[in-house]
């Protein structure tokens, strides 16, 4: 069966974006792992909002949603999209079913890209089984938590800690089932 592996930035007080949206904090001067990561995957799931800034993204630097990204298979969850872009599915209903079915098909492991909501849904089901985090050192004070409120809790195993010069800290955990 196929991981599902969500991957993403973020600061050191927990948040994955600031108080109005923005990212402008996350590194882009290096690799980070993101070319080892690509390698393992060949799908994403995302949410309406993260889709939608994502295109945004993508519209302003050659198609890419993120740099360097291959091609993968695009899975967006939204119970308000009507369409997407040509080759992605859009998941509207029974989307906890659709994403069990998912990860039991051929192929590499997923990216969780996020966003919150569907990150919550997808722990609540216990269909996140490793968390790739990239700590960054910045303090926001305010944005969207990580991690909302939680009915249980969630045991991980470390699998590797990277530190980087500019003190960037890449943590992989498995989750504990």
């Amino acid at each position: 069966m196929r991981k599902l592996i969500l991957g993403l930035a973020v600061t050191l007080d927990g948040f994955i974006e600031g108080p109005n949206g923005e990212y402008d904090w996350c590194f882009t001067d290096q690799d980070y792992g993101l070319s080892e990561f690509y390698s393992r995957i060949d799908a994403i799931f995302i949410g309406r909002k993260s889709y939608e800034i994502a295109q945004q993204y993508a519209s302003e630097n050659n198609g890419q949603m993120a740099p360097d990204m291959p091609p993968l298979q695009e899975y967006i969850f939204s119970k308000t999209l009507e369409t997407v872009k040509k080759g992605a599915v859009l998941i509207s209903e029974n989307s906890m079913t659709e994403a069990r079915k998912i990860k039991e098909e051929p192929g590499k492991d997923i990216w969780l890209y996020g966003g919150a909501a569907l990150t919550d849904a997808l722990m609540h089901e216990g269909l996140v089984d490793e968390i790739w985090l990239s700590v960054h050192p910045i303090l926001l004070g305010a944005g969207t938590p990580l991690f909302r409120h939680q009915d249980t809790r969630t045991k991980l195993e470390l699998l590797e800690c990277k530190t980087y010069e500019t003190g960037l800290v890449s943590l992989r955990y498995q989750i504990k089932q």
